[in-house]
């Protein structure tokens, strides 16, 4: 139907007849001469109807935007001062000699450079998706997919696909179940992750295997997560860590060399989890935010003020300080909504000290804690933060978990809000993270990744002290996302079962969700490893949006539910009554 893409036309084709389809981008009546912007997946080219063809003129003059053309026409250069540089197509234009309405558009929900609400771009997401910026994400996409696909290829990789109906097993979000008919009673669940497959084809000797696959997870959501989501799922046989590492990193750093001309370390820097959590407060720090907490216990364990006392005296908790160059900037009308911001994170309070002058002793110092400390601990706090006049020193004291997270996320939003981000690009690994973390409300460990990861530690140590051993995983972050994340995998039965009882999963609970891996160790594992990245987060880093939702074709809500189909829906009760399901609506 076409001969050229609109966005294609330029002046090698002058004088030339092409033929081009599109949407209608704009038209425009100029003394009775009509201008149309075509538009394809290409770009625009703009198209000349005269007045002297009528019948073409007249079909002209009924076009709206949306509505969709053929048109065939000679190209000629655009006349003096009207070429449009930003166009590829910009220094000609088609002059009309057949045009047909392939089909006409009722008025849009929304014009493609409106600002709107995403409630509506999701409801007419096929309006949505024509906008050019949401063309390009589904481009870079695309290629990115082609880019890894290529890589894996060329380094041994076979593509496999595993299973969408499989068994519900533990994996640290909700299953989304599916009902069996011929197993009246019984359900499948979609794959959190392809997890044990991925191990089994290991051990069927697959050597090197690759998957591009959706997985399912029922949680709450975020900016940066759905309920279906997209992993780059890779896993080799008979590799140590820095096998997996080398390989992953080399592939990523030839996808951002290739999409954005942008070149990563030769090596990506490494750090301990324990580092990280101690620095940044986050297993997954933005390396481009200066601001780092320093620990103060050490200094508050003898003041009479219980609020930093208690918790410095407590081997579970933490203080901590975050100093904020020339946060003395501050209104006190801001520090109360950074108060309430950490408090979604668990913090009672957010106490500070305003820095007006350092060489003037506690004198220089403002804040209402000033009151409860000695001055020689408030100038040593003062001295280990390395405060400066106009600083702005917040601190941090509750449980480690508390503290971390709190103020974490406060050294985010304040570098954000601030604008002390510095460079573009920040990747790194966090490796060496613990093994197991205590759970408070059962009393017991569980997996800080999955319970199949492999401890950095022998047998013996892992059964003297659980709670001290490190895991043989690896999370890839950049800019504070992580992207990807795997580990080296158990392939020893004897150290399966020890990290099932450190868990608290008795013999009977493991053999009945994992008994077919657990059979499977019998026969033969190699030493394993792997990684899964999520394509959605990466393709929004690369794209340059913080929704993971403009980068996914026809997304959920945070509600889990679908504007444009209104899934999820109710069915008939002839399915339910097929899949022999009664439903009990909450009170």
């Amino acid at each position: 139907m076409r001969s050229h893409h609109c966005g294609l036309v330029d002046e090698t084709l002058l004088e030339q007849s092409v033929t081009v389809c599109g949407w209608v981008n704009s038209r425009r009546d100029h003394g009775g001469v009509i201008f149309i912007d075509l538009r394809d997946g290409k770009g625009l080219v703009q198209v000349v109807v005269n007045p002297d063809t009528a019948d073409i003129f007249a079909k002209a003059e009924k076009t709206r935007n949306e509505h969709i053309l053929q048109v065939t026409g000679k190209v000629r250069p655009r006349l003096e001062g009207t070429v449009n540089t930003k166009l590829h197509s910009g220094k000609i234009e088609i002059v009309t000699e057949s045009l047909t309405v392939l089909s006409a558009s009722d008025t849009p929900p929304f014009q493609l450079d409106d600002t709107v609400g995403e409630d509506v771009r999701l409801k007419y997401r096929y309006v949505d998706l024509r906008r050019p910026e949401m063309q390009n994400r589904m481009r870079t996409r695309a290629k990115m997919t082609s880019i890894m696909r290529h890589y894996l290829e060329d380094n041994d990789f076979l593509e496999i696909e595993t299973p969408m109906l499989t068994k519900a097993t533990p994996e640290g979000a909700r299953d989304y179940l599916v009902p069996s008919r011929t197993h009246p009673g019984n359900f499948f669940a979609l794959p959190q992750s392809p997890q044990l497959f991925k191990q089994l084809l290991m051990m069927g000797g697959m050597d090197r295997y690759y998957q591009i696959v959706r997985c399912f997870r029922d949680e709450d959501l975020r900016a940066d997560r759905q309920p279906e989501f997209t992993q780059v799922d890779v896993e080799m046989s008979f590799v140590e860590t820095h096998d997996v590492m080398n390989m992953m990193e080399s592939m990523i750093r030839k996808m951002f060399k290739e999409i954005l001309d942008v070149d990563f370390p030769e090596k990506l820097p490494q750090m301990d989890y324990a580092e990280a959590m101690r620095r940044f407060g986050s297993d997954k720090p933005d390396m481009r935010n200066p601001l780092e907490l320093i620990d103060v216990a050490d200094l508050m364990k003898d003041v009479e003020f219980k609020v930093f006392s208690a918790p410095a005296n407590d081997p579970k908790s933490r203080v901590a300080a975050l100093r904020l160059p020339k946060g003395g900037e501050l209104s006190r009308k801001e520090i109360d909504e950074y108060t309430k911001f950490v408090s979604r994170y668990g913090a009672r309070g957010l106490a500070y000290i305003k820095v007006n002058a350092i060489a003037d002793g506690v004198a220089g110092l403002q804040s209402p804690i000033l009151k409860f400390l000695p001055d020689e601990v408030a100038l040593n706090i003062m001295e280990r933060v390395g405060a400066e006049d106009g600083d702005l020193v917040f601190f941090g004291a509750d449980k480690a978990k508390v503290v971390n997270d709190a103020l974490g996320a406060l050294r985010e939003k304040l570098a954000q809000d601030r604008g002390l981000l510095v460079g573009d690009w920040a990747p790194l690994w966090i490796v060496k993270f613990p093994m197991f973390e205590w759970d408070e409300k059962n009393e017991r460990y569980q997996a800080l990744h999955h319970p199949f990861t492999a401890p950095s530690c022998s047998v013996e140590e892992l059964i003297a002290n659980p709670g001290e051993a490190l895991s043989d995983a690896y999370d890839m972050v950049i800019n504070g996302y992580e992207v990807g994340g795997g580990s080296i995998r158990i392939h020893d039965p004897v150290m399966q079962s020890k990290v099932f009882d450190a868990l608290g999963i008795e013999e009977e609970e493991a053999r009945n969700k994992f008994g077919f891996l657990l059979d499977a160790l019998k026969f033969g594992c190699p030493p394993l490893g792997g990684l899964a990245f999520g394509l959605d987060r990466l393709v929004m880093l690369i794209t340059g949006t913080e929704n993971i939702r403009d980068v996914i074709a026809f997304p959920k809500t945070q509600t889990a539910a679908c504007p444009l189909t209104n899934a999820p829906a109710e069915v008939s009760r002839a399915q339910l009554r097929e899949l022999s399901i009664q439903v009990k609506l909450p009170e």
